[in-house]
């Protein structure tokens, strides 16, 4: 995908001083930001992080340039609980143009292929089962996947013939929410590296009328919906604006289970040392758990055998 310009309004101004721009700050928690088409993901984190002064950002997940919606942004200490977002569910809503392949499987690229043919509604419930469940899924020439250290697009851009191979993914649902004949809006939920232009590639090709993506929207990521989402225009209205869009770093655990240590088991956590869990509901074995000291973060971690395990601590 290529590279939207980045917006002046959003980057510093290097004709001033050092001592003119903004002080960066510590500042923790996430942005959950609902990206407009035509913005990077790189490009998105600049204007969080400048709307904020933050020192540290990261999104949770890339959003292609041609693609809007959902995008979280952690700053500071929120990024130790990206991976607990990139894992998640993921939902999209996504609208398929028949009668023609491209070569990025949506609107940017070239049309490779075309056909006169367009599906009935009904042939492509008849073939829904077929792309829910864990499916093998081979991801577009043009994705960020990495071959022998470089990734697909680089290659496909440069003219090399890219070779990837089918890896399982899982699709939850995949559901028809309009159809007009030359065109499918269809809604989305699927785990972890699950590629929609793929979806709307492999549907048209076993359809035998082609297809690529023309439209498509974001709206889950792990624990976050669109409902959570603010828009770009609304941090450039000043810091409350900004302060008002921020949520707290353990937003994005929300989906684990909260474990309340007492002080002394916090300043263990806080040392790296594991906690020995007491009560009758406390959990024997859990891969992901997050603890909590008087409802403030401490750390991310697992039990094991009824000891809670620090894997990443917070300074909140």
């Amino acid at each position: 995908m290529s590279e939207a310009p980045l917006d002046a309004a959003s980057l510093p101004d290097e004709r001033q001083s050092p001592s003119q721009r903004p002080k960066k700050r510590d500042v923790h928690g996430w942005v959950v930001l609902d990206k407009p088409v035509g913005m990077t993901s790189t490009h998105a984190v600049a204007v969080v992080k400048r709307a904020f002064a933050a020192k540290k950002a990261g999104h949770a997940g890339t959003l292609d340039p041609l693609a809007s919606g959902l995008l979280p942004i952690a700053l500071g200490e929120a990024t130790k609980t990206v991976p607990f977002v990139m894992d998640g569910r993921k939902a999209y809503q996504f609208t398929v143009s028949w009668g023609s392949q491209t070569e990025t499987d949506d609107t940017e690229g070239k049309v490779i292929a075309t056909s006169d043919a367009r599906p009935q509604e009904a042939a492509i419930l008849a073939l829904l089962p077929r792309f829910t469940g864990t499916i093998l899924q081979v991801p577009p020439k043009y994705s960020a996947i990495k071959i022998a250290g470089e990734r697909a697009y680089d290659l496909a851009r440069d003219g090399e013939d890219v070779q990837l191979e089918p890896r399982p993914v899982e699709i939850d649902a995949l559901r028809i929410v309009s159809h007009d004949g030359a065109t499918t809006t269809f809604e989305a939920e699927c785990g972890k590296g699950t590629y929609v232009r793929a979806i709307a590639r492999d549907l048209g090709l076993a359809l035998g009328c082609l297809g690529h993506v023309a439209h498509l929207r974001r709206t889950r990521v792990g624990p976050f919906a669109i409902a959570d989402a603010v828009a770009v225009d609304r941090l450039r209205e000043g810091p409350d604006q900004a302060q008002a869009a921020l949520l707290p770093v353990k937003a994005a655990l929300a989906l684990i289970p909260e474990i309340a240590v007492s002080r002394d088991g916090m300043l263990r956590l806080k040392r790296g040392q594991s906690v020995l869990l007491r009560g009758r509901d406390a959990p024997i074995d859990s891969d992901a758990v997050y603890a909590t000291s008087g409802g403030v973060l401490i750390a991310t971690g697992s039990v094991d055998r009824g000891e809670l395990v620090p894997h990443r601590v917070f300074n909140l």
